[in-house]
């Protein structure tokens, strides 16, 4: 686990417009950052999504800088467990990556996802802009008026830093083989 504060301000990645450094060339990049439970399910799910060029565990939402796991864990930072999720627009749509994000979880849990409990596994969609925030929003609305058993319950948040996990959380599912916690990828085709 990293300690130090030189650690520290390596694994910190401001989530900018982009969400990448600038001057990398990095127009034809997308960044979508969602929460949806235990983030080492939710990566390997989007890890399948055709489109999906990078995911990358960490932590969104709160109030303590370079949280750990631990740290978010215990319900004292705010942070939300999420993947941020890097995509070619030309190969996958933010929209597809919404209805995929709904499709994977149940959006209609608060602050948990099956036996996973506390506000580190609520449902949220973190939004790098305007665009993102609209799409987010008017899924929701479609979702809501649709349901008859339960409303969405999913938060739609302004992206502030987000804190990529210990080396020991990315790709854990792939690492280990478990933390399959999510329904496995299908693909989603707009209007369904």
């Amino acid at each position: 686990m990293s300690t130090g504060a030189s650690d520290a301000a390596m694994r910190q990645k401001p989530a900018g417009a982009s969400g990448l450094p600038a001057g990398q060339g990095r127009a034809a990049r997308g960044i979508a950052i969602f929460a949806a439970g235990c983030f080492w399910g939710v990566q390997f799910y989007f890890d399948e999504v055709p489109g999906v060029v990078e995911t990358e565990v960490g932590y969104i939402g709160g109030h303590k800088d370079d949280p750990t796991y631990w740290d978010v864990a215990s319900r004292k930072t705010g942070h939300a467990e999420a993947v941020k999720i890097t995509f070619d627009p030309a190969k996958v749509s933010y929209d597809t990556l919404l209805m995929q994000f709904f499709r994977m979880h149940d959006p209609t849990q608060l602050n948990r996802q099956g036996p996973d409990v506390g506000d580190e596994y609520r449902s949220a969609i973190f939004y790098l802009d305007e665009a993102q925030k609209k799409a987010a929003q008017k899924m929701i609305d479609e979702y809501n008026k649709y349901r008859t058993d339960a409303k969405v319950v999913t938060t739609v948040e302004k992206a502030g830093t987000f804190w990529p996990a210990e080396e020991e959380h990315q790709k854990f599912t792939q690492k280990t083989g478990i933390g399959m916690c999510h329904i496995p990828y299908a693909p989603v085709e707009a209007g369904k």
